[in-house]
């Protein structure tokens, strides 16, 4: 997978500006829908978002549900790439119970405020969130069980590099169950220059193949992939949908190896 030509501190400053909103004001107008009409859609069970700090559920910006692809255990450690303000965090939490541990990582500052007011109001002592970038994680090699993600590694420029620090993070065995934007058709340099579109999960989305592709590389078998009902509001992200294919997919990918006494 190549490096495109996008300009990264502008999209960096642009995804933070947009996903502080999602989380300051979960009620405004954007690309994409929010919010836990859409993660019951998904396929969220209702009891586990019953369970989840509401105001996580109300800045639920993901485009897939995946966790039961993960087949997260008692005990597994998980960390969660672009953990938002939490909502997919706090769901793996209450499935990998007290001897579990979930660590979220997040580039955008408001997020982590939300989700760390969150953790600590609800009491989620298992919980920890962290700033910092997806393809440039601040852990020990081996350190985590599964690796989780819902529609972030598409707003990444290098996803070969975020495949290949999960793949350090994990243990051997371990497991990758994500969501997130592909596209069936490559996307004309102009939309992939548009950091605006990048920010609203639509520019940097790869060619399945591709995406596949760079997780294959990075040392992972896919083991499952599956279509969500997902779909974006604006009309301009409406086009790009039918014009290129663009739609969510969850996956499961695993390393080699036996994940047997991990802990």
């Amino acid at each position: 997978m190549t490096t495109v030509t996008v300009d990264r501190l502008e999209l960096e400053d642009k995804v933070r500006a947009m996903y502080r909103a999602v989380a300051e004001n979960p009620g405004g107008e954007y690309h994409f829908e929010l919010g836990r009409t859409l993660a019951e859609r998904l396929g969220y069970p209702p009891e586990v978002l019953d369970r989840v700090p509401a105001g996580a559920v109300e800045s639920f910006a993901g485009v897939g549900y995946f966790l039961d692809l993960a087949g997260l255990r008692e005990g597994d450690r998980v960390l969660d790439l672009g953990s938002g303000s939490g909502m997919d965090s706090f769901a793996t939490a209450l499935a990998v119970g007290g001897h579990g541990r979930v660590t979220g990582i997040d580039m955008t500052p408001a997020q982590l405020d939300k989700a760390e007011r969150l953790r600590t109001e609800g009491g989620f002592l298992t919980v920890d969130f962290t700033l910092g970038q997806i393809d440039e994680l601040p852990f020990p090699d081996g350190t985590f069980d599964v690796v989780i993600s819902n529609g972030v590694i598409n707003l990444a420029p290098e996803k070969a590099r975020v495949f290949a620090e999960a793949a350090r993070v994990l243990r051997p065995g371990g497991r990758l169950a994500l969501a997130d934007i592909v596209t069936e058709r490559p996307f004309t340099e102009q939309i992939v220059c548009n950091t605006e579109l990048w920010a609203s999960c639509i520019g940097g989305a790869a060619q399945e193949d591709t995406y596949q592709g760079a997780i294959t590389a990075a040392g992972f078998s896919v083991r499952a992939v599956r279509p969500n009902d997902y779909r974006f509001i604006s009309r301009r992200a409406r086009n790009a949908t039918d014009i290129y294919g663009v739609k969510s997919v969850s996956l499961l990918a695993r390393l080699p190896g036996s994940a047997a006494g991990r802990r």
